[in-house]
């Protein structure tokens, strides 16, 4: 919705909520842009080709990348995690990172910039337990923004991470709820810092920032927003 407000058509993925992806795209087009929805899970290669051919279809330039697909860990020790889960958290968010970033990069060399976000934590400062497939795989997502932030900076290519902490999301609420026993995510604000738990807007203005003419000499940085936390992450 920002980058909609600051004059972006929009494509918008989701996996499983088709209501709220179609909501989404209601109230892009009430700001007067052009937006579609794309079913498909950015961890699976053959669903990130097909996401990309729609879209190039629909629209004619794709100049902002916005990876923010996450799933969240079971909450098992080492020792109890299955290597699966693993696999899946890592394909979500580094390798759909990657496959998105691979498929769009020769469309974004032809324009005369182009960004991609990708969406980390700061789980990866702080590494808690009982979170290995999440911070495995946000580390690795990081680890290909900061390497392709140096191969496409010639190409007029700005690469950055954006890393909240706990955001009031649904997978944040449904993480307090199940680590902390708590159904109401914003009885946590006055633990946290500036009196409340992040919101999605707090994150989305950054995201703003970085992909505006004003970041135009940045790249390959991590933006931490998290108040100076730490908080619960």
């Amino acid at each position: 919705m920002a980058l909609a407000a600051d004059g972006a058509d929009v494509a918008v993925n989701y996996r499983r909520d088709e209501e709220a992806a179609l909501e989404t795209v209601a109230s892009i087009k009430a700001l007067g842009r052009r937006s579609s929805a794309y079913s498909g899970s950015v961890g699976t290669q053959t669903d990130d080709e097909r996401i990309v051919d729609e879209v190039s279809d629909d629209f004619d330039t794709v100049d902002i990348l916005v990876h923010s697909a996450g799933v969240a860990s079971r909450g098992n020790a080492v020792a109890d995690t299955d290597p699966d889960e693993v696999e899946r958290l890592w394909r979500v968010h580094a390798l759909g990172a990657f496959n998105l970033s691979r498929l769009l990069l020769p469309g974004m060399r032809s324009r005369q910039r182009a960004d991609i976000v990708v969406v980390s934590s700061v789980t990866t400062r702080y590494m808690p337990a009982r979170s290995v497939p999440y911070n495995m795989a946000k580390a690795a997502s990081e680890a290909f923004a900061f390497t392709l932030a140096k191969e496409e900076s010639s190409h007029g290519v700005h690469v950055n991470v954006v890393a909240p902490g706990l955001v009031d999301t649904e997978m944040g609420r449904r993480l307090v709820k199940a680590t902390m026993g708590v159904d109401d995510i914003r009885t946590l604000d006055d633990g946290f810092p500036f009196g409340r738990v992040c919101t999605p807007d707090d994150v989305a203005e950054v995201v703003r920032y970085l992909v505006s003419d004003g970041a135009g000499y940045l790249s390959g940085q991590k933006v931490e927003v998290d108040g100076a936390g730490p908080g619960p992450v």
